[in-house]
């Protein structure tokens, strides 16, 4: 029955998505005799925590009755009060918890706290679902820099493109769709230079009611167009553009139509990946959706910020030379220097396939 109540939980965590970042995903079901006496979730970032809201939705008096949540409570003062505090002071005798939570903040004293004032509390629930909830927050409350997903869409035969560079469509609508939720997820789009010149893309969110990224282009030259869709949206969708150009002209006529430049280190003569990925992190960035194509995933995977991959492929041969492939620079020069992928899971949607895997460090 556990089992039951914290897949609830679980789904109400869900409808969070896009609005709670860089806080936790976390829903929260309340139970009395085998009913739901009140149910909550994260709504957006500064609202009610997940327990809180459920307590401001009860039916009955919570004396007695147990609670299930996605993530081990909070038991500290920030935007809101300690979600202990709730627990205790409405008469909850256990507690089912999902996740730990890797905050150093909470990490064990939230349960602590709990036990201390006689609750029981069970752990480990659902682990493995209530953990796919959030790798974003996982990685960000504890190296301070953003999970970086890269995406990418290619043939059965390994192909981004056409030898002439034509790409519209390789996947179906419903895998199309299905990057844009992931756009509404994560707070970051992020693609190099090349792309913006190619495609004048705008790397918005077309979902209805979703959120648009905060677009983040690798411009080591400071070349971005000042009439792209990009700088001419800016002061309406953020835009940051990350350089190593000295090029002050440019950086005020950017500035002035709302663009944000960010200077980095230099590796190898460009932006410096690892050094960027701080500066966002300071920002409050906590996920990027990286739709580079084959020179900034290569770069991407050479500086070890990728840490998950979402592969389309799309039932279709292409065939040509090969030149266009997701991951572009010279190869490695034996298998066993290969990146390595694990935790791999495999879909189908619509007509394509998405395999997503985590990257091993």
């Amino acid at each position: 029955m556990e089992e039951r109540w914290m897949l609830r939980a679980i789904e109400l965590a869900k409808q969070g998505i896009g609005k709670v970042n860089p806080n936790p995903l976390v829903g929260a079901v309340i139970v009395k005799d085998g009913r739901i006496i009140g149910e909550g979730y994260h709504a957006g970032y500064g609202k009610l925590h997940a327990e809180r809201h459920a307590f401001s939705n009860l039916t009955e008096d919570a004396e007695g009755a147990e609670m299930y949540v996605t993530l081990e409570p909070c038991c500290h003062y920030g935007k809101q009060p300690p979600c202990t505090e709730a627990i205790i002071a409405h008469g909850i005798k256990k507690v089912y918890v999902g996740s730990d939570d890797p905050n150093r903040l909470v990490a064990g004293r939230g349960m602590q706290t709990l036990r201390e004032a006689g609750i029981e509390v069970e752990t480990q629930v659902q682990k493995k679902a209530c953990d796919a909830l959030n790798p974003v927050f996982f990685h960000y409350i504890t190296q301070k820099t953003p999970y970086v997903v890269m995406k990418y869409a290619m043939t059965a035969d390994g192909k981004i493109a056409c030898d002439n560079g034509k790409s519209r469509w390789i996947t179906g609508e419903q895998a199309r769709q299905h990057v844009q939720e992931t756009r509404n997820a994560l707070m970051g789009i992020m693609v190099g230079i090349q792309t913006v010149l190619q495609d004048n893309p705008r790397l918005t969110c077309r979902l209805e009611g979703g959120r648009n990224p905060i677009r983040i282009i690798c411009d080591s030259g400071l070349r971005i167009p000042l009439a792209s869709h990009l700088v001419r949206t800016a002061k309406q969708i953020p835009v940051l553009v990350a350089t190593v150009s000295k090029d002050t002209a440019k950086e005020e006529a950017l500035a002035e139509a709302g663009v944000q430049v960010i200077r980095t280190g230099k590796k190898d003569g460009r932006v410096d990946l690892q050094d960027l990925m701080g500066q966002l992190g300071q920002r409050g960035i906590d996920g990027i959706l990286l739709e580079g194509g084959a020179t900034l995933n290569r770069s991407a995977l050479e500086a070890g910020i990728v840490k998950h991959i979402q592969t389309y492929i799309a039932p279709k041969i292409l065939g040509g030379s090969g030149q266009y492939t997701p991951v572009g620079g010279f190869s490695v020069e034996t298998p066993d220097q290969a990146y390595l992928l694990a935790n791999r899971t495999i879909r189908v949607i619509g007509e394509d396939l998405l395999v997503e895997y985590d990257v091993q460090s």
